[in-house]
């Protein structure tokens, strides 16, 4: 990888990749922090979740490779730290799940559609465009017509920009019922309801535990990671549509104060795991481990996400139609 390119963050996902899985642990614990890790630190971290020696190696080089991460020598040994510029995305990227599931604000009732059409070179990025098309709140309506009630224009835009992709056009609408097919009937919403209450189930009890301080900091630091990574899965299958459009007693509400309570409660617990680790090799750097609440967190998104824009901006990136179909 050059100088001049981003770093590639591995591709957003609920699971147990081993470079997914390092990329959230450096942006819980170590986001925004300039100096370098321990590669036996950032193993030994990988192997709390079962990571072996061989694929934790492999997955730092692999991130090295995507410039997500930038090594060092001290002596004989490796240290790596977050990439210049990866800090940012990272946090750029989390608005999206950290922001998720909070109450909406007043819809007006107007959709986000991006329409578009992909050439014979471009069907390889299929996957990348429906995956980050999801992630902004998006389904597919028709062929190459993807609505989302969130107001993603200008996100949407950057994110084809960024694929290279030129044939699409963005804009803002109302919709105009009765008509045989409408915007809401892209989500099959009773499948997202199961999954909210398998969330629901799953961590209602971890959260009872936590209540009654039955978590140790091992079992902090892999229970924090789990429903993070397991909250940050919502935001590709549930388009955070208004609270008017959707069914009575919708139960993403309750399994997002399930994520905020076990998330925030179990921080410190889990900073002192990972400060225990980082410590066999480096005391001094097992100090500077921090964490962040989802309040903190929101904050930093919000802040890395504007500077993206800008930037995105001040490179030239195109611009979007904000309109009412109706004018």
């Amino acid at each position: 990888m050059t100088g001049t390119q981003p770093p590639q963050l591995p591709r957003s996902q609920a699971g147990t990749s081993s470079q997914h899985l390092l990329t959230t642990l450096l942006g819980d614990y170590w986001v925004l922090r300039d100096e370098h890790l321990p590669s036996a630190a950032l193993v030994a971290l990988l192997g709390e979740f079962d990571i072996g020696l061989t694929a934790a190696r492999a997955a730092l080089n692999r991130l090295a490779r995507r410039g997500v991460v930038v090594s060092s020598k001290v002596g004989r040994n490796s240290y790596y730290g977050l990439a210049p510029g990866a800090s940012d995305m990272l946090l750029a990227r989390g608005y999206r799940f950290i922001s998720f599931g909070q109450e909406n604000e007043s819809w007006d009732g107007r959709w986000t559609v991006a329409m578009f059409s992909l050439s014979e070179r471009e069907r390889d990025s299929r996957y990348s465009v429906y995956s980050r098309l999801r992630w902004l709140g998006f389904a597919p309506l028709y062929d190459g017509t993807w609505v989302s009630a969130r107001p993603v224009a200008e996100q949407a835009r950057q994110e084809f920009d960024e694929l290279g992709l030129r044939e699409v056009t963005i804009f803002r609408a109302t919709e105009h019922p009765p008509s045989a097919r409408r915007a809401i009937d892209a989500w099959d919403l009773d499948e997202i309801a199961a999954r909210y209450h398998e969330f629901i189930t799953t961590y209602g009890r971890l959260r009872t535990q936590v209540r009654d301080g039955d978590v140790g900091a091992s079992q902090a630091l892999l229970s924090r990671t789990h429903i993070m990574d397991s909250w940050r899965s919502f935001p590709g299958i549930d388009p955070d549509l208004p609270s008017n459009l959707l069914p009575a007693k919708w139960p993403r509400r309750e399994a997002y104060e399930i994520f905020v309570e076990v998330y925030n409660t179990l921080g410190s617990l889990a900073a002192i795991r990972v400060r225990q680790i980082v410590e066999r090799y480096s005391p001094e750097l097992a100090e500077l481990v921090t964490y962040n609440t989802t309040e903190d967190l929101l904050d930093l998104s919000r802040k890395a996400l504007e500077r993206r824009m800008a930037q995105h901006a001040a490179e030239g990136g195109g611009t979007t139609l904000d309109l009412d179909a109706t004018a």
